[in-house]
């Protein structure tokens, strides 16, 4: 949709555009979350969180991500994604193979999250995402 189109229906749609500007809002939110997050939490932490959080908007417990992704994702280099899949799927909570994750334990997994997870999860609830 064009951006002309989009400002001629917010005129008219006073509560579309207040959902997109919380919208917006809450994603600026979400990303200086996420930021604090990779800046102050363990890699292990963070990799439970991203994996919750792909799992949510997959809705499966297989998550087709090879380490190098991860380690972009996470911003860290693929031998700390080999120790934190390692750590995780020793706890039980993952099954990590090339190319793929599995998620065995989402309760675990959300206990082995920090609480950057429960921050994100409010801030999909007051959107009405989950």
């Amino acid at each position: 949709m064009p951006a002309s189109g989009l400002e001629a229906i917010l005129g008219s749609a006073p509560i579309l555009q207040l959902m997109l500007n919380r919208y917006a809002q809450m994603q600026g939110l979400l990303v200086a979350q996420i930021a604090a997050c990779n800046r102050l939490h363990e890699i292990d932490q963070r990799m439970a969180r991203w994996l919750l959080m792909s799992q949510d908007r997959v809705e499966s417990e297989w998550l087709p991500i090879t380490h190098d992704f991860l380690a972009t994702m996470l911003g860290t280099g693929r031998p700390s994604v080999s120790l934190a899949a390692g750590s995780l799927q020793r706890a039980g909570l993952i099954e990590y193979m090339r190319g793929a994750v599995r998620v065995l334990d989402r309760k675990g997994l959300e206990c082995a999250s920090c609480e950057c997870y429960g921050v994100i999860q409010q801030f999909n609830g007051e959107l009405g995402l989950k």
